[in-house]
């Protein structure tokens, strides 16, 4: 049975094709698995990325509509930010991306204006959620206007120097963006206060919009805020602990199992190459680099979606694969032996069988490459190249400094899926690596998390502010009543923002997404009814 878990979640990155779920993994592992997904998918510059049909960059007329049934084409619009809003430490500014959909739009007063906060991703990655996700699901509902908000740093909303990136710089752009803007093709003032905003985020970015409501409430009249990780952390066990209490129970065990084995096997000197050589990576040095690798199956729990066509099977697949052969505890448990006098349980040597096929052979040693080259993280210079290209930089600056959710193992007495010698000095050491004190900023000595609880942590609360969760999800705030005014929903059987996304034709949608768009609609349009 599934679980309702209110708890503190590892921020999650959007639904990007090339590395959706590796940013869960907040080491360096996570950034080694960055570059081997991006060599492996051939990944061109970040001006050249592959980008949504209609995500086109030249400036042209904001949210052309077109008649039903045919593509709309989303043109990516700038709006000038300064890149330091508060403390005049730069006169420099950016320019920050955003898409429009006008298609539903009604001119009138108090047409809302439905926003999307990018997140920590590129806006290119929100443009499904603009087209027939959330924000085209209420501006149709509402004839209001759809409208995706790019991130400060992400895609190409580009600053300088990660020294200006957090949360409150990032929260004040919003601000300003909704005080200033001027859409093309829409003669109306759709500014706010003048004008309803409702706020949309989904993880992190849910976690932005709840702040959105509470900083800034007579420019956001509402907000949606979708498995928002309102509380951050340092270290952040309970995030391994929501798999192993909500998935399939027979995985779970096996996991349990397996790692613990492998603890104990790591312990014995003879023991531990043969165990790596099982995976195949007796070449692996560090004994945390090769249980850091063995998280990596795990981080694609929260990929998993309603829709095949946008989540990702990457979880059930290696259950289906731990799980074989292993019909019951007794056979889960039994033990065959290997070389050097090694013996593993049979779900054991099916995780092995996984990572060979599916992880190291992310690892292109044809190309010359070891396990240690692709898997090893002891050589910091691979962390500190600073271009563009280098955009896994920009979230792993932001747990750095203020989100934290370091993925340690549990406390002893709590059963774990994952190996306990991922602790705090293995999983921060990527702070320290990627982020060397400069001249005019330094990253803390550990993530300063108190900036974001200061603004509400578990309970914070408004009017028109809604929070959405799912049943197998890990959310910041603790759950309350639901009611039209505070709405707090919970998906059934739901996972990560399973609200967000959603089919051109709503009545081919899963009963449990349907109702849940239904209640959106039901709950921002009543919200709507108090606009004065």
């Amino acid at each position: 049975m599934l679980l309702t878990l209110v708890i503190a979640l590892a921020a999650a990155t959007g639904s990007s094709a090339l590395s959706s779920h590796l940013p869960n993994l907040h080491n360096a592992q996570g950034v080694n698995f960055w570059w081997l997904h991006r060599r492996a998918a051939g990944m061109p510059s970040p001006d050249k990325q592959q980008q949504y049909p209609g995500a086109q960059i030249p400036l042209a007329p904001a949210g052309v509509s077109k008649s039903p049934g045919t593509e709309l084409k989303f043109y990516a619009e700038t709006f000038t930010q300064p890149l330091d809003h508060f403390d005049n430490t730069t006169d420099a500014t950016f320019p920050q991306r955003f898409w429009v959909n006008a298609r539903h739009y009604k001119p009138r007063p108090g047409a809302p204006v439905i926003v999307i906060d990018g997140g920590e991703t590129s806006g290119e990655d929100r443009l499904p959620f603009l087209d027939t996700g959330i924000a085209d699901i209420l501006a149709r509902a509402t004839g209001g206007v759809g409208v995706v908000l790019e991130h400060r740093y992400y895609g190409a909303s580009n600053g300088i120097r990660c020294r200006w990136l957090n949360n409150e710089q990032a929260l004040e752009d919003s601000a300003n963006f909704m005080r200033n803007v001027k859409f093309q093709g829409i003669d109306e003032d759709l500014t706010a206060p003048n004008t309803p905003w409702i706020y949309y985020g989904g993880s992190y970015a849910g976690a932005r919009a709840a702040h959105m409501r509470i900083i800034y409430p007579d420019l956001v009249f509402g907000a949606i805020a979708s498995s928002a990780v309102t509380h951050a952390v340092i270290t952040n066990w309970e995030y391994m602990d929501v798999i192993r209490l909500a998935a399939d129970p027979k995985c779970s065990s096996n996991l349990v199992n397996s790692i613990s084995i492998i603890d104990r096997l790591l312990k014995v000197g003879r023991l531990r190459r043969p165990l790596k050589k099982l995976f195949e990576l007796d070449g692996l040095q560090s004994d945390q680099d090769f249980v850091s690798m063995l998280t990596y199956p795990l981080a694609s729990w929260q990929d998993q979606n309603w829709d095949p066509a946008v989540g990702s099977t990457t979880f059930d697949d290696f259950c289906a694969t731990l799980n074989g052969d292993t019909l019951t505890e007794e056979d889960a448990t039994r033990m065959a032996p290997l070389p050097a006098a090694l013996t593993a349980n049979v779900a054991l040597l099916n995780y092995a069988k996984w990572i060979r096929e599916n992880v190291v052979t992310l690892c292109p040693q044809d190309a010359g490459l070891t396990v240690e080259d692709c898997f090893g993280t002891s050589d910091d210079s691979k962390y500190q190249a600073t271009d563009l290209d280098q955009d896994w930089r920009l979230w792993v600056f932001q747990f750095c400094t203020q989100w934290g959710y370091l993925t340690t193992a549990p406390p002893m007495g709590t059963p774990t899926i994952i190996s306990r010698l991922l602790d705090i000095d293995y999983e921060h050491r990527i702070c320290t690596q990627s982020f060397p004190p400069g001249e005019h900023y330094r990253v803390p000595p550990l993530p300063n998390v108190t900036a974001v609880n200061a603004l509400g942590d578990y309970h914070i609360a408004a009017d028109r502010l809604a929070f959405i969760d799912g049943e197998a999800n890990y959310g910041g705030a603790v759950e309350r009543d639901d009611t039209l005014l505070r709405p707090f929903k919970i998906i059934s059987g739901g996972v990560h923002h399973w609200d967000e996304n959603g089919l051109r034709d709503g009545e081919r949608e899963p009963q449990e997404i349907d109702q849940i768009h239904s209640e959106i609609v039901e709950f921002v349009k009543e919200w709507l009814e108090d606009w004065k």
